[in-house]
C-alpha cells in the first residue's frame, strides 16, 4: 500500500512539473465572423466543427491548456491555420470561397477531418451524416448541372474520340517553365482515380504511369517512389438529357513526376500543366510552380499527393480470390 501511495505521489510530482514546459503561446484571436452568403445551417457546422482549427479564433478548454495536451493542440491549430484559414473568407473572391468548400468537404467524406486524435476529445468537431448531408447539398447548390444541348454534346463526344484515338498528339508542345517536358502517351497509363469538382463543373480522370501502377498494388505509395508520374486531365461536365453526366471540353492536363533528389527543391516533385487543345504551357516564369507546392503543402504527410487510388482490377481479382 505504500508503495502505491510513493507511486501515485512521484506521478503527481510529475505531472506538476512538466506544467512549467508549455508551447509557444497560440494567439486566440477574437471571435471570427460568420461567413458572408452561407446559409445559418451551414455556418453553424463549419463554425462548431472547423472553426477552433482553422479561424483565428481558437476556444481553448481548460483541459487544451494542460502539459502535454497543449502541445498538440497547439500544432493542430497552427497547421490547421495554414492549411486554411475561415477567418478569410469574406476577402476571398466568391470561385475560392466555392472552391474552399469543395475541399474542405472532401477532407470531411474521405474521413481526413477532423482529425481523429482532435475529434476524439472534441465531440463537438465530429459530424454527423445529417449535417454532413447539408454540406453536401450546399456545395452543389453552388454550381447546379445544366442539361447541355444536342450540338454541344456531338461536338464534344467527337473531341473525346479525338482523344482517345490520340489524334489530339501535338508534336510541337512547349515544356513547362520550369523544363518538365510534355508526355503525350499520358493517356495509354491507367486510370488510377477520379475526381468531380462540383465548385467549377469539371470533372477529373488521374492516370498513372507503371511505376506508380506498381507502388499502388504493392502499397508502396508513402512516399511513392522515384519515377512515379501522374496525369490529371480535366473536362467540362457534359449533362445529357437523362441526368447522366459525362465528359464534356477538354480543359487542361497536369503532370507531376517525381524524383527525390533531382527536385529536392521543390519537395521531390516537378509539376507542370497544358491547358486547352493547343497544350499551352501553364506559367510565366520558371518557379511558378510554387503555387502547385502550395496547394499540395496539406498533404505532406502523404508525400504530397492528394490522389487516393481506387481499386485497381489487379487489386480487386487478388481480394475475389481470397
Amino acid at each position: 500500500m505504500k508503495n502505491i501511495n510513493k507511486l501515485i505521489w512521484v506521478l503527481l510530482a510529475g505531472f506538476l512539473l512538466i506544467q512549467f514546459f508549455r508551447p509557444e503561446n497560440i494567439n486566440e484571436g477574437k471571435p471570427t465572423q460568420d461567413l458572408a452568403n452561407v446559409p445559418k445551417e451551414v455556418n453553424t457546422i463549419i463554425r462548431n466543427s472547423c472553426f477552433d482549427c482553422h479561424s483565428s479564433e481558437a476556444n481553448l478548454r481548460w483541459y487544451d491548456k494542460i502539459t502535454p495536451a497543449n502541445f498538440l493542440v497547439v500544432s493542430h491549430i497552427k497547421e490547421g491555420r495554414e492549411a486554411l484559414d475561415f477567418s478569410k473568407w469574406n476577402s476571398w473572391p466568391k470561385p475560392q470561397q466555392n472552391s474552399t468548400i469543395y475541399y474542405a468537404i472532401n477532407k470531411i467524406l474521405s474521413g481526413e477531418m477532423p482529425i481523429p486524435s482532435y475529434a476524439a476529445v472534441h465531440s463537438s468537431a465530429k459530424l454527423n451524416d445529417s449535417q454532413i448531408e447539408i454540406l453536401k447539398n450546399y456545395a452543389l447548390s453552388l454550381s447546379p448541372r445544366k442539361v447541355s444541348d444536342s450540338s454541344q454534346i456531338n461536338f464534344v463526344e467527337k473531341e473525346y474520340n479525338s482523344w482517345i484515338n490520340g489524334e489530339l498528339k501535338n508534336p510541337t508542345v512547349k515544356p513547362s517553365p520550369n523544363g518538365l517536358q510534355y508526355i503525350p502517351d499520358y493517356r495509354n497509363w491507367k486510370a488510377i482515380s477520379t475526381t468531380d469538382r462540383f465548385d467549377n463543373g469539371t470533372m477529373r480522370i488521374i492516370f498513372g504511369n507503371e511505376i506508380a501502377v506498381k507502388a499502388i498494388q504493392e502499397k508502396n505509395t508513402n512516399p511513392w517512389p522515384d519515377g512515379t508520374a501522374f496525369a490529371k486531365t480535366a473536362w467540362k461536365q457534359l449533362v445529357k438529357q437523362d441526368g447522366s453526366v459525362a465528359t464534356g471540353e477538354f480543359v487542361q492536363v497536369e503532370l507531376m513526376v517525381k524524383d527525390a533528389k533531382k527536385y529536392e527543391k521543390t519537395k521531390g516533385w516537378i509539376w507542370g500543366r497544358w491547358k486547352g487543345d493547343k497544350l499551352k504551357p501553364y506559367g510565366d516564369t520558371p518557379d511558378f510552380d510554387k503555387e502547385c507546392i502550395e496547394c499540395h503543402k496539406p498533404m505532406e504527410n502523404r508525400n504530397y499527393v492528394f490522389t487516393s487510388s481506387l481499386y485497381l482490377i489487379s487489386q480487386l481479382k487478388k481480394i475475389q480470390t481470397k
